[in-house]
């Protein structure tokens, strides 16, 4: 996909979401615990598996930066995880990850969901790195979680029998799920961060302190500008990490986007929050709608300090430092 193309997609992506959105906004919607309408059908009719298949890279990555961009929700980590293990995505299924925050088999049935599994037919369960099973939807228990971002509508699954239709992995097949949900979340983080950098700039222009605009104050501008370095790093790392999809790094580089999507994360945050200053910290503002989707998408495949963690133990293993990209 050229440049022109890729701009025009995210273009109808995020006209699409906005306009979907607008036409669903409702009075719960802009309470702190309001669950608004799910734009997966938008994604249906925009062609979102279609694209997912022919073009996977820029399908995740504009897809998943517009909904955190645009504070809107659909459930394409069930598709993005099951394309990836090399089963066909479709609306009915629903995929069990990994508990969180982790990335461990759900090989009990016992893990995360999205809002999709209240609805689904069958849940794609992987009991380790050969084999997974699709399970009636029956058999399960799903539950919405009512966390820090109940708007995500991440759900809490259990099934007291995993049985159904046996499906065959391909070797390394989970990892490669797992680096593939990795570079989805972190690009719906990368896409919420930026819309917290453009509310706390809108408000750094309106409001006046001492005659001017606190825009114009340098410490301010000083939190807006290391807040976008931030963002940028993370979405230069992303890149990173799809130029590398099919390499032998290509683990360790969406893990590193990852950890460094959620660090980056609190950088935003915390830049952002002060520069807003008391409305940053209410629910009138739709700040806050970001700053808890990133809390919770922080801990999804693995939070920034096991991340570390694994990596860390990993390079001890091999007494090696690989080159995950040429500069």
């Amino acid at each position: 996909m050229d440049a022109a193309d890729r701009e025009l997609l995210q273009t109808t992506v995020h006209d699409a979401l906005v306009a979907h959105a607008e036409a669903h906004a409702t009075a719960a919607d802009d309470a702190m615990l309001g669950v608004p309408a799910r734009a997966d059908g938008v994604l249906a009719e925009l062609g979102w598996l279609e694209m997912l298949e022919a073009e996977p890279s820029d399908a995740v990555a504009i897809v998943a930066h517009e909904l955190g961009a645009t504070d809107t929700y659909a459930s394409i980590l069930d598709d993005v995880f099951a394309a990836a293990l090399g089963i066909e995505p479709r609306a009915d299924l629903a995929v069990v990850l990994p508990a969180y925050p982790g990335t461990a088999f759900p090989a009990d049935g016992a893990g995360v969901g999205t809002a999709r599994a209240e609805t689904a037919g069958e849940l794609l369960v992987v009991r380790d790195a050969n084999e997974a099973v699709l399970v009636p939807a029956a058999a399960a228990a799903v539950t919405p979680v009512a966390g820090i971002a109940p708007r995500w509508g991440a759900t809490r699954i259990t099934i007291d029998t995993v049985t159904g239709t046996d499906v065959a992995l391909t070797p390394g097949a989970w990892d490669t799920a797992i680096a593939a949900g990795r570079r989805a979340v972190g690009h719906e983080i990368v896409g919420a961060n930026r819309t917290m950098i453009a509310l706390a700039r809108e408000h750094a222009l309106d409001r006046t302190q001492f005659g001017k605009p606190i825009a114009q104050f340098q410490a301010l501008r000083h939190k807006l500008a290391e807040a976008l370095v931030a963002v940028e790093a993370t979405d230069a790392a992303l890149v990173a990490a799809w130029d590398t999809e099919h390499a032998p790094e290509g683990l360790m580089t969406a893990a590193l986007a990852k950890a460094l999507a959620a660090r980056g994360a609190r950088t935003v945050a915390t830049h952002t929050q002060q520069v807003l200053a008391g409305i940053g910290f209410t629910t009138d503002h739709s700040f806050h709608f970001f700053l808890k989707r990133c809390l919770l998408l922080e801990g999804m495949f693995g939070s920034a300090d096991s991340i570390t963690l694994e990596v860390g133990r990993h390079l001890l293993s091999t007494r090696t430092v690989p080159t995950l990209i040429e500069l």
